[in-house]
């Protein structure tokens, strides 16, 4: 017969509690003091005939160049559906008014099935096409394995700056997956997918 010992369990449990608080604590949200952190707008430079990328049974059509400095509203990690395959996160950004912290406070920001929603008390602290122009929900493409643990030590209110390209997506099943070209748009079909060439993380200060 095979015990363990009510100490040995104490132990156990408080090693687990101290693990968790310490993850907790490391992936804590990086806030500021108020004001716009990131004036710039993504960068874009639309191409006619991007070369077709190939990764395992899916095919990737750069249709811009792409170069983003934001700030990270909400991240959300995904290991299920065929998006998964190749997108294991997507990021909500904001710049402009939506980098501004005394604005943020203000906004609920979550993702869930490739979506991202925002939600406030009124008055409203932006008009909604403000919030739109500002932000978007980008599916994260890592161009290398680094790139993914890149990704994974992102924080909610971290400063990144992200470089790729804005592809689609075509499978041999014939599944497809089409980016937005867009920051006005919003609704389905109004996501970034990003094939990422290099991730920075600025400085938390």
């Amino acid at each position: 017969m095979f015990g363990i010992a009510p100490k040995n369990i104490l132990i156990m449990v408080l090693a687990l509690l101290a693990a968790l608080v310490i993850r907790d604590w490391s992936m804590r949200e990086i806030t500021y003091g108020p004001g716009v952190l990131v004036p710039e707008k993504p960068l874009q430079t639309d191409l006619s005939n991007g070369e077709v990328m190939t990764v395992d049974q899916y095919q990737l059509r750069p249709r811009a160049r792409f170069q983003i400095r934001a700030r990270v509203l909400s991240r959300e990690d995904y290991n299920w559906g065929t998006e998964s395959d190749l997108s294991p996160m997507d990021l909500a950004l904001g710049w402009g008014v939506m980098s501004d912290q005394s604005v943020l406070d203000r906004i609920d920001v979550e993702q869930r099935s490739r979506w991202y929603f925002t939600s406030y008390d009124y008055p409203a602290p932006l008009p909604d096409q403000d919030i739109i122009r500002n932000s978007s929900n980008m599916h994260m493409i890592p161009g290398r394995p680094w790139l993914e643990d890149e990704l994974k030590k992102i924080r909610r209110g971290d400063i990144v700056q992200l470089n790729g390209y804005l592809v689609d997506v075509d499978s041999e099943s014939g599944w497809q997956w089409r980016t937005s070209l867009s920051r006005n748009d919003s609704g389905d079909g109004a996501c970034e997918i990003v094939y990422l060439e290099s991730v920075v993380i600025e400085d938390r200060g």
